[in-house]
């Protein structure tokens, strides 16, 4: 079982603002087995199956990752790819403020 890197990045929706990017195998199957059991639906089965073909070398990293895809959607937990990242870097110089 290797742990493969995805082409490009998976971000799901964690909580309320958070997300989680998924970026291999090891990720996706981590994220998968602590999703609640009481949220997850059919396209959770297919998506554990998926990711372990993928990490036995049946099928590959990228089909896995359309799997957790399908599965996102169908949980509405897929973060959306036009929401901008907000984010607040320190400023080294001046009075120690924030660059906006």
């Amino acid at each position: 079982m290797h742990d493969r890197m995805f082409f490009t990045p998976v971000a799901l929706s964690v909580g309320a603002g958070h997300r989680r990017m998924i970026a291999s195998l090891f990720d996706m199957h981590e994220f998968l087995t602590e999703f609640p059991p009481s949220r997850r639906r059919l396209s959770h089965g297919a998506a554990v199956k998926a990711c372990e073909a993928a990490r036995a070398g049946e099928i590959s990293a990228e089909a896995a990752r359309d799997a957790l895809i399908t599965f996102a959607v169908t949980a509405g937990i897929l973060w959306p790819s036009d929401q901008p990242i907000v984010s607040v870097k320190p400023v080294a110089r001046g009075y120690g403020g924030f660059a906006a």
